[in-house]
């Protein structure tokens, strides 16, 4: 499909419409967000239903299928940490702790724009690889942790460290990831029939959820567009530029790893997204001089959304153009 039919078709469809319908609704100070523990529940069901769905398909891979993609994330999760804090220190002109802090939203990963690759990635009929989902605990850790232990350097945080390790390890997302991916490399093609119709990522209960997901997303992202001025110019650039170029750095690893069309596709939005879930506890906790406001900007009021819109389709049509 050529690239502008693919980004017209994404921007047409109903997810990406969801978000914008929220984030719309946020401008004109309307209230379409969800109740918080709707939220949360819809969270927690997209989460497992990718681990879960992930394990069934990793039971049906062999190491040699696996370890190369793999080994290309933990890659990434080191390059794109660092290179985000450098780019922030000598372009962006930012303080050590702020830089750092930022650089940990960039290293890990949108789970909802992982998502929303995989979706779109398989309505131009180039599915990913169904263990992509193990991918993204592979690039969680390393790309905030790298972030956080450059921020310490130069001071004794070495228990500081060590909480933010057990926050990222233990947090929900990632327990839901990984939960899920156990129970589905266990749970064995019978049993997984008879749940199948409910976490399918590909059925219609997933997608719709995903739905009602991005139009809270949209209404979240909203709530920081006034935060943009503060935020100033070269920040701005950064939050589009550096996830383009972690993106097609992703896109190559991928093809180089023997990643699918769309695996790479997939593999380009995990690098180029930003986390506004996992990311901002950990920092919290081990840099808690750093300004919430530049990553939590960034990440939820400019990368998400240039991703959800036209970021995808660009990895995607990078992925396409690398497979050719």
């Amino acid at each position: 499909m050529p690239a502008n039919n693919a980004l017209i078709g994404n921007l047409l469809s109903p997810a990406v419409l969801a978000f914008v319908l929220g984030l719309s609704a946020r401008i004109i100070k309307g209230d379409l967000t969800l109740p918080k523990d709707a939220f949360g529940l819809i969270a927690a069901y997209l989460l497992f239903a990718i681990g879960l769905k992930g394990g069934i398909e990793l039971s049906h891979a062999s190491f040699n299928e696996v370890a190369k993609p793999a080994a290309a994330t933990l890659l990434l999760g080191c390059l794109t940490p660092i290179s985000a804090y450098f780019i922030l220190r000598r372009c962006c002109r930012l303080g050590t702790a702020d830089s750092a802090g930022v650089a940990a939203h960039y290293g890990s990963v949108s789970a909802v724009t992982f998502i929303a690759a995989q979706s779109f990635a398989a309505a131009q009929g180039k599915e990913a690889e169904g263990f992509m989902s193990t991918l993204v605990t592979v690039l969680e850790s390393p790309g905030i942790n790298i972030a956080l232990a450059i921020g310490l350097m130069t001071s004794n945080g070495g228990r500081k460290l060590s909480a933010a390790l057990h926050e990222v390890f233990t947090s929900r997302g990632l327990l839901l990831l990984v939960g899920g991916l156990i129970v589905g490399c266990v749970t064995g093609e019978k049993n997984w029939a008879d749940v199948a119709l409910f976490y399918d990522t590909k059925g219609p209960i997933f997608r719709g959820s995903l739905c009602l997901f991005l139009l809270h997303m949209g209404a979240l992202a909203g709530e920081r567009l006034h935060d943009l001025r503060s935020v100033g110019p070269r920040l701005l650039a950064f939050a589009v530029i550096v996830p383009v170029l972690h993106g097609a750095l992703g896109v190559c690893l991928g093809h180089l790893s023997g990643l699918s069309v769309g695996g790479a596709a997939v593999l380009g939005a995990m690098a180029a997204s930003a986390s506004y879930i996992a990311a901002p506890p950990a920092v919290r906790l081990t840099l808690p001089e750093a300004n919430p406001t530049f990553s939590l900007t960034c990440a939820l009021g400019i990368t998400f959304p240039f991703n959800i819109l036209i970021g995808i389709p660009l990895y995607f049509e990078i992925a396409r153009r690398f497979g050719e």
